[in-house]
This record gives structure tokens, C-alpha cells and sequence, in this order.
């Protein structure tokens, strides 16, 4: 009993080891709509947790402060939008930011409040445990901006077809019914015709386009309704909104075109990096840009991501905006799947896998390597024989997820110039997925004492080798 005591009181006595400061000038700030809480380490200022109203003017004393007292990296949370004034302020003047995860930096319960906030905040930054959110460059942050707001603008154009379709529907014009899209050529004439007074079926069958599959006499027989005039107001009103809408795209079209040309001219070609032919010659779609993207493009990036299956200019442009073209701050392929939460989410209790679920998340840039993969499940390709094989096996929900982190993997070469895509085409990965599925049918038999048999050549391969 005595020895156990000594060894006790030996345990007691050896010094407790405390977390190392790897970041002694780190500081925190807590940000809010109206106010902000700063927090420097103690040794800095004799007042080291301050409050900053949200003015330009404020924020810009914020950083003084900050920089005077010798603080060189910030961490703060991700509250709405507010953080992107002080962000900005604070990177401009040559200080690390960290923006961090909410869910990741909860404080103590029972101790919430805005000061403790900053404080927790710069304590678990200064030790290190506090990993920054993703942020592209500013002039790629410059070019999302204009992207999503784009995304936006054709959002509302949808909405306006559909309000529009609501009304027709309404007045029994079955116009949906004989053609495809009524914001097409014939659907917008004879949309232009109903609101302008003409309500003859016969006249407005003659707006019909020479590539339409309907006859005039089946879009006379749609267009013969009750055209009553609240909801022909109702129509030309979503009309005028859609036509303000398609305007406003053109503009931001412009506007994308020239902050894509000037980053491409400040960029600095890749040695032998030519611009490839285009894969594939379709027409453009209705809700695509209008201008040449491939060219500055390739020019900013260095590669072609449009040469890559299911991803074309357009996507390849989204793509960019979101995730920009330094793939070194991902230190591998492995951690940028996982920040695309393409990854499974393995979560592993007593040596049991528990769940592989993915997590849920609204990363844009995902989103468009979903719907890329969810594109090739036709195609003759590699790709997609890759998504139906696993289509077959475990689902069309966890094949797009799988396919799209292929897609990530490739983007994620090709970017860091380890790849030049090219599709080998669905055969040559059905021979290697038969020649691989061959290879561990020979191993397992070895394994249980049988032999294999060609059917073709009545060969015996045993051991794994013929």
C-alpha cells in the first residue's frame, strides 16, 4: 500500500503540461450586425477585449488597434454576411484571417456571451486548434460574386415561366402541351401577340418556328381558350418582368466577360499549354453566356476543364469561381473530396463502422460536379460506365456521389498540371474493370483450393496465374 501511495503522490507532483501558444499574436473577434468584440491576448493592452461599432470608420480603427498591438493572425466565426466588411479590411492590411466553422467553436455551456465569445475564440486560436474556412482570391472572389448573382437573375427568369405557364393554364391555353418551352422563339412570339390584344388561334399559330414538331392546326387547337382580362394582365406583367430579367443577364454577362478577360491577361500563360479543340459543337443553351469562355479561361486556369465528360464551358467557369486555381491549398486529392463533402463520412465506434454517409452540405461547387455526373449516365464513356456499374450495385444516389468525386479527383489533376484528360472511353474501362474482377476470382479460388476455367479457350488458370 505504501509503494502505491509513493507512486500516487509522484503522479500528483510531475508538472502538468499546458497547451503550447503556437500563435501568440492571434487575436479573436466576435462579429455581430451592429457591433463587433475584439479580443487581443492579455499582455498586448491594458484593455484587451474592446467593442467596435460596424462603420467603415470603426472598422478601420479596429485594425490600427489590431496592428499596434502586434496581433498578425485573426479568427472569427462565419455569422451571415457581416464578416465580410471587417474580412476584407483586416486582409487588406496583411493580417492572416481565419474564418472559421460555428458548429467547431462552441463555447463552455452556460457561459455565452459576446466577450467570452471573442475570448474562447483567440484562446483556441492561439493554441492551434482552429482550422480556416476556404476563401478563393479576391479576384476570384470578385468573379463568384458576379457568377451567383447570375444564378440568381436566371432563378427569377424561371420563376416568371412558370407564373406565366400559371396564367395560360388558367385561360385553358394549352400552349405547354405543343411545344417545349414557351420561352423559345414561338413561345415568346405568340406570348408578345396574347398580351399586344391578338387573341385569333389561327393568327397566332402562324408565330410558329419552321423547327417546331407541332403543326399550326395543333397550336390553333391549344391556343383556343377563355382569354379573360385579369389574367391576361397577370401575363403581360410576368412578361414584362421576364424581358427586365433577360436584360439584366445580358449585363452581367458583360460584366463577367470583362473581369474574365482582365484576369486572364494578368495571368501568366503555362509553357506549351495550347488551347484544345472544342469537345463537343452544340448549340448554347437559352440560360448559358453568350460570350467565348473557353478562350480566358484556359488562359487564367492553364487547362481545358470543359474537355473533361459532362463538364462544359459554362460549369467549367462555376467551377473556377468557386474553388479558384491554386489547388495547393488542399494538401492532397483526399482533402479536397472531404471539403467538397464528396468524401464518406466514416464514423467508427468500438471498431465498428457505424456510418460512411456523406455529410450534408451546400457547396456550389459540388453541386456542379452532381450535375455533371448525373449527365454522363447515357454517355459512352468511362465516366459513365463507371456511374451505371455502380448504378446497378448500390443505386443511382450513391453512383452520382461517386462519380463526382471522380470528377473532383480529375479537376484536382488537372489543375495542378499532374494530368491532361482524356476519356479512354467505356471499353477500355469495362476490360480493365473484367481483367481486375478476373484477377481477385483467381485469388479467391486460390485461396479455397479451386481451379478457373476460360469458357472461350478451356484454359485452367490456377494460383492467379495462367
Amino acid at each position: 500500500m505504501k509503494n502505491k501511495d509513493k507512486k500516487a503522490t509522484k503522479r500528483m507532483q510531475r508538472p502538468r503540461r499546458r497547451l503550447v501558444r503556437v500563435n501568440p499574436d492571434a487575436a479573436g473577434i466576435d462579429c455581430g450586425s451592429t457591433e463587433h468584440y475584439v479580443a487581443v491576448p492579455p499582455n498586448r493592452d491594458s484593455e484587451p477585449v474592446r467593442c467596435f461599432k460596424t462603420f467603415t470608420e470603426d472598422l478601420r480603427r479596429l485594425a490600427d488597434w489590431l496592428v499596434a498591438c502586434g496581433v498578425k493572425s485573426v479568427a472569427m466565426e462565419a455569422t451571415g454576411v457581416y464578416w465580410i466588411p471587417i474580412y476584407e479590411i483586416l486582409e487588406a492590411r496583411g493580417l492572416e484571417v481565419l474564418l472559421v466553422n460555428a458548429r467547431h467553436v462552441k463555447n463552455v455551456p452556460g457561459r455565452k456571451s459576446d466577450v467570452s465569445d471573442c475570448e474562447w475564440l483567440r484562446d483556441l486560436h492561439s493554441v492551434g486548434l482552429l482550422r480556416g474556412s476556404f476563401r478563393p482570391k479576391a479576384e476570384i472572389v470578385a468573379l463568384r460574386s458576379y457568377l451567383r448573382h447570375r444564378e440568381t437573375l436566371v432563378q427569377g427568369a424561371a420563376t416568371m415561366i412558370n407564373r406565366m405557364q400559371k396564367a395560360l393554364v388558367q385561360m385553358n391555353l394549352q400552349l405547354h402541351v405543343v411545344i417545349s418551352d414557351i420561352s423559345g422563339t414561338t413561345g415568346l412570339r405568340i406570348l408578345r401577340d396574347i398580351v399586344q390584344g391578338q387573341t385569333d388561334p389561327r393568327h397566332l399559330a402562324t408565330h410558329r418556328d419552321g423547327r417546331c414538331q407541332a403543326s399550326e392546326a395543333e397550336i390553333a387547337a391549344a391556343l383556343t381558350g377563355n382569354y379573360r382580362p385579369e389574367h391576361l394582365f397577370v401575363l403581360r406583367q410576368n412578361l414584362e418582368i421576364y424581358d427586365s430579367f433577360q436584360r439584366q443577364i445580358e449585363s452581367c454577362d458583360t460584366q463577367i466577360e470583362m473581369h474574365l478577360k482582365a484576369l486572364a491577361a494578368n495571368t501568366t500563360p503555362r509553357e506549351g499549354a495550347a488551347l484544345p479543340a472544342a469537345r463537343s459543337r452544340r448549340r448554347t443553351r437559352s440560360n448559358q453566356p453568350r460570350f467565348d469562355v473557353r478562350t480566358p479561361l484556359h488562359l487564367l486556369s492553364g487547362v481545358d476543364l470543359s474537355q473533361m465528360d459532362g463538364i462544359g464551358p459554362y460549369n467549367a467557369l462555376r467551377l473556377i469561381s468557386e474553388i479558384g486555381t491554386d489547388m495547393s491549398r488542399w494538401p492532397s486529392e483526399r482533402h479536397f473530396t472531404s471539403w467538397l463533402t464528396l468524401a464518406p463520412d466514416n464514423k467508427i465506434s468500438g471498431g465498428r463502422l457505424l456510418s460512411s454517409r456523406t455529410k450534408p452540405s451546400a457547396n456550389r461547387a459540388a453541386a456542379v460536379l452532381r450535375l455533371a455526373a448525373m449527365s454522363l449516365g447515357r454517355t459512352p464513356t468511362a465516366l459513365g460506365a463507371f456511374y451505371r456499374r455502380l448504378a446497378y450495385r448500390i443505386g443511382k444516389a450513391k453512383a452520382i456521389t461517386a462519380t463526382a468525386r471522380k470528377l473532383a479527383i480529375l479537376v484536382y489533376r488537372a489543375l495542378k498540371g499532374q494530368i491532361v484528360y482524356k476519356d479512354p472511353g467505356a471499353a477500355v474501362y469495362d476490360a480493365r474493370h473484367q481483367k481486375a474482377l478476373v484477377k481477385r476470382l483467381r485469388q479467391r479460388a486460390q485461396t479455397l483450393g479451386f481451379s478457373l476455367v476460360s469458357n472461350q479457350t478451356g484454359e485452367i488458370l490456377q494460383g492467379g496465374v495462367s
